[in-house]
């Protein structure tokens, strides 16, 4: 290795650690309730330890990390500690304060959280084959992967996405059906039922906690939706859908073509399964760009864990690449499955047809 590629690896893991702990900050503010005080304007020490309720000294020190971290700004640096006021710039606040702006990137924080609360299990887990059950991450984590997800889910979901899909999507205008498998925390179904009302609308998720989050959302939101902890295996016995959605869950899937099994015998005969998964590169290459690497990152720490929980295992991992997914919608009977022309952010979609 040569000094350069050393000096620049020190560098970049230097970084990594500053960002890991800048991740933490933001956990902070979102626990302890610190962006939404700065949301009601610009605040000293005393006002947001009085605000938030919360130490003044930890007020103090939380302040003046977050703006050396450039994520605040101060109308004075000079002045006195306690006489400074900090202010959560307009530029900032979707990214930190808006838990449904398309920029609202806090919740990594939670997730790496609840990933380092778990990994000692992953440790156990590599040492023994094993896997780590999804719950086992927290109600942080799972907090952290809703909230995610939820500015996509709750705009481009029904916005764009759905519309992409044609006549199988436009029945939801007219009393259609349609199924979230792997729902989560139920913000993808609750939009939909939310733009469809005349819809019938369920979403299902093997994790109790889950669904308990979902139909609390639910019923927050006023909106009229089923969640049922089960299983997709159950789903035909529900059906004919028009439209069955897969958000960000096939890769974290145990049987991932069982599921697609069951997806298939639920959908009505002009129906469709939109499928949304990381939009990785087509095949394995290195070195990687942004994207992949934190890909392969969440894979390493929970999403493969999560599914050698559950043996047998097809052991996807996050890196789901569009290969893989042709081959298993092929697998369980699907005859066309297309790519859609949608910009999906961190996604690409798929469009699985009878």
């Amino acid at each position: 290795m040569s000094m350069t590629t050393a000096q620049t690896l020190d560098e970049r893991l230097v970084a990594a650690a500053t960002g890991a702990l800048e991740l933490f900050g933001i956990y902070l503010g979102e626990r302890l309730g610190l962006y939404d005080a700065l949301l009601q304007g610009p605040a000293t020490v005393a006002e947001l330890s009085g605000t938030a309720g919360i130490a003044p000294r930890y007020a103090q020190e939380w302040l003046e990390q977050q703006a050396v971290a450039g994520f605040l700004t101060v109308d004075d640096t000079a002045a006195a500690a306690g006489d400074r006021r900090y202010t959560l710039p307009e530029a900032h606040r979707g990214a930190l304060a808006d838990p449904v702006a398309l920029d609202h990137v806090a919740p990594l924080a939670r997730l790496v959280v609840g990933i380092g609360a778990a990994l000692d299990e992953v440790v156990d887990a590599y040492r023994t084959g094993g896997g780590v059950p999804y719950a086992h991450y927290g109600a942080t984590f799972r907090s952290g992967q809703g909230a995610i997800n939820r500015p996509a889910f709750t705009s481009a979901l029904v916005e764009e996405w759905l519309p992409a899909l044609g006549g199988a999507a436009q029945r939801l205008a007219t009393g259609g059906r349609l199924a979230d498998i792997g729902c989560g925390l139920g913000w993808s179904t609750i939009a939909v039922a939310k733009s469809f009302p005349g819809a019938d609308v369920v979403g299902i998720d093997a994790d109790p906690g889950s669904i308990a989050d979902a139909r609390e959302a639910a019923e927050q939101a006023g909106v009229d939706v089923r969640f049922q902890c089960a299983d997709a295996s159950e789903l035909a016995d529900d059906g004919p859908f028009d439209v069955i959605l897969i958000l960000e869950a096939l890769h974290d899937m145990a049987q991932p073509a069982d599921v697609l099994v069951a997806a298939r015998a639920a959908l009505g005969p002009d129906g469709a399964v939109l499928v949304a998964d990381e939009a990785v590169a087509p095949e394995f290459t290195v070195p990687g760009d942004v994207l992949e690497r934190m890909m392969y990152g969440w894979s390493i720490s929970h999403c493969l864990p999560a599914a050698m929980a559950e043996q047998p295992s097809a052991a996807i991992g996050t890196v789901i690449r569009e290969g893989t997914i042709r081959e298993l919608a092929t697998a369980a009977g699907f005859g066309h499955t297309d790519v859609l022309d949608v910009d999906g952010g961190f996604f690409r979609l798929y469009a699985l047809r009878p």
